[in-house]
């Protein structure tokens, strides 16, 4: 095994530039949008877009560039749009509308997003998320969206962790699934007049490039196998996180990492890998067998208390513990907070209470979410109103009424505040090539607050793509798109007919499941809530020995030109073990804790995330070479509106 200290794992390359506009970052985007070319409505049938995703990132992108008269191609590995993991997000959508009179603004969004991501994110962008909000609620209600509601019939709003402001916009348990309903039959209306193709069940395995910028996509044809080449004057990646790097993860099995990693290896920079999001409101892992995890809303933090029993050991029937025997432990450490501390901070307070031998449940490995209080309070009725799926859907789970027991609940890998990096414009490092959503890294620094998710896929989808990606397409006015016989195109999918037919030739013992599962493990043990230098230096080392016990004893059963979920799960595995190891790279590069990046090593004497701004206040975005170390290179960040602070939530 080679040496393993970080000189021979990455090198230093030189600075990206974030193409911010100068000045006051609250009106940065207001004078760049006044400064974007613009393409004229004669024009636009001319222009063919590819955008790969249909969650609400994609398929509001689709159905913004479509309406306006753009020729888009949109793809989706599942068999309708709607299915797109968007819906899978449960408790709301924020907005700085401030219709409550409790001292909301822009400005205080603004102030919560940057604090909550623990000032590793841009500041500008977070000034873009927050003035697009409101239109994000006005047009999402005009869409279809079946918001709650007040008595009076005014938009019902409730409160998510880290702020102390009502500003959440929600469907009961269902926001992501209602939005997603709601995007979906505006890209259905472009596809029935003619403006977009949707492809569905159909996988990007890779990207192309010619002249220096993106001009297509690889896809395969998931029920047929048929590869095959589309392209376009432009390519929008909006494809989703990579947290099923972890295998058990609370995103869907089949979310993965493909398309944005073959984009990150024809050059696109991939942007702080390791910032990778804890949910603390997941549910524990039962048995080693379990395929994933399940997601518990964080708005239930409203009205559960979190809790363990003071006493390290006690197995005792919840409702038989006194209060003066309960350590309400977010509640005592985070006062201001409370249960409603960030997900970063949650998620360590929680392990700390498990690995101190206060975890619940038959493997110990669990904290109660008790609405003992709120049920005492406000009814049952009340709580049915606010979380009734919820709790419905808990009791599917684990066979255990929430209304009688506490919940269990415990961290579970989520959302990837890391993605591929793009300017201010959300382009990447590759011209041509955008990106949306999850995919890419912007606003939320090292750790995401709740309810910023569905925003920032919305804002990028329906408020910034269309808007950014006319003024790169204005300049390519009278080209034509790459023929489908250019060298490029054919070079290109050659290289993933090989990649394919290379997995199936393997022929060795294991199917994908296995290496999956072991790199799960790998990365939870070695880059999880919490990371060490020995931790992370470990985790290559065993990454990159199952990469190589992967690609030569592989098993891939059934054959390519066929429906075969083998051995598309066996393509996914693939990036995600060369994904896995540039994640605990840049977790060991990055010797600081900020947000959920956090080293053992840099810690305040409480216990909380000590933040280097001297060395480390830079976006990293990795460049991985053919053979070599990784390259990093950087983004320097500057703060005007809120200036650097330790985070406090006491």
């Amino acid at each position: 095994m080679t040496d393993l200290g970080l000189d021979s794992l990455r090198a230093l390359g030189d600075a990206v530039d974030g193409r911010v506009p100068e000045g006051d970052p609250a009106t940065a985007w207001a004078r760049r949008k006044l400064d974007y070319k613009l393409v004229s409505p004669l024009n636009r049938r001319k222009f063919t877009v590819i955008v790969v995703g249909t969650g609400l990132a994609g398929a509001a992108c689709a159905a913004a560039l479509g309406e306006l008269g753009f020729h888009v191609e949109s793809f989706t590995f599942h068999d309708a749009p709607r299915r797109a993991h968007s819906v899978a997000a449960q408790g709301g959508i924020n907005a700085a509308r401030a219709r409550k009179v409790d001292n909301d603004s822009l400005g205080r969004f603004v102030k919560d997003t940057v604090k909550g991501g623990d000032f590793r994110g841009r500041e500008a962008d977070c000034f873009r998320l927050a003035e697009e909000s409101v239109r994000v609620i006005d047009h999402m209600n005009a869409i279809g969206a079946p918001f709650a509601r007040e008595y009076g019939g005014t938009l019902a709003t409730r409160s998510f962790g880290g702020v102390q402001v009502s500003r959440t916009y929600y469907t009961r348990g269902q926001t992501g699934q209602q939005l997603q309903l709601a995007s979906t039959q505006a890209l259905q209306r472009q596809i029935a007049a003619g403006t977009v193709t949707l492809h569905t069940r159909h996988e990007m395995l890779d990207l192309i490039v010619e002249d220096g910028r993106a001009q297509g996509i690889i896809a395969r044809d998931l029920v047929t196998g048929r590869i095959t080449a589309t392209t376009g004057h432009a390519v929008v990646l909006a494809t989703g996180g990579y947290g099923t790097v972890f295998h058990k993860s609370t995103l869907a099995r089949n979310s993965n990492a493909t398309a944005s990693w073959r984009a990150h290896r024809r050059g696109a920079l991939m942007a702080s890998p390791s910032f990778v999001q804890f949910h603390p409101t997941a549910l524990p892992v039962n048995s080693q067998w379990q395929s994933k995890t399940t997601l518990m809303s964080e708005s239930l933090r409203n009205d559960g208390r979190i809790w363990v029993p003071a006493k390290a050991g006690d197995d005792r029937d919840p409702n038989t513990i006194p209060d003066a025997e309960r350590d309400y432990y977010l509640e005592r450490k985070y006062p201001a907070f409370g249960n409603l501390s960030p997900r970063d901070v949650s998620s360590r307070a929680a392990r700390e209470q498990i690995e101190a031998g206060h975890g619940v449940g038959p493997l110990r490995n669990s904290v109660y979410l008790d609405f003992r209080d709120a049920l005492a309070r406000l009814g049952r009725a009340t709580i049915e109103e606010r979380y009734g799926n919820l709790f419905s859907m808990y009791r599917d789970a684990t066979g255990e009424d929430p209304y009688v027991v506490p919940m269990r609940i415990a961290p579970g890998a989520h959302f990837t505040m890391g993605g591929l990096w793009s300017d201010f414009d959300q382009m990447t490092s590759i011209p041509g090539l955008f990106v949306g959503g999850e995919a890419g890294w912007g606003y939320h620094g090292a750790n995401r607050l709740g309810a910023n998710s569905l925003l920032s896929a919305c804002v990028d989808g329906w408020f910034t793509l269309p808007y950014s990606i006319p003024d790169y397409l204005a300049p390519l006015l009278g080209t034509d798109v790459l023929p489908l016989d250019a060298p490029a195109v054919r070079a290109t999918a050659q290289q993933v007919r090989d990649r394919v037919d290379g997995l199936l030739a393997v022929g060795g013992t294991h199917g994908p499941e296995w290496f999956h599962r072991e790199l799960g493990e790998v990365m939870y043990a070695g880059c999880g809530v919490t990371r060490t230098s020995e931790s992370l230096t470990t985790a290559i080392r065993r990454i990159r020995e199952l990469r190589e016990q992967f690609h030569g004893d592989l098993r891939v059963t059934g054959g390519g030109a066929e429906f075969n979920q083998e051995l598309e799960h066996a393509g996914r595995v693939a990036d995600f073990l060369e994904l896995g190891e540039l994640m605990c790279v840049d977790a060991l590069d990055r010797d600081e804790s900020c947000g959920a990046h956090f080293r053992a090593e840099h810690q305040t004497e409480g216990g909380e995330a000590l933040r280097n701004d001297a060395d480390w206040c830079f976006v990293s975005a990795w460049e991985t070479t053919e053979s070599g170390p990784h390259i990093r290179h950087h983004e320097p960040l500057g703060f005007r509106a809120v200036p650097l602070q330790t985070r406090s939530y006491v």
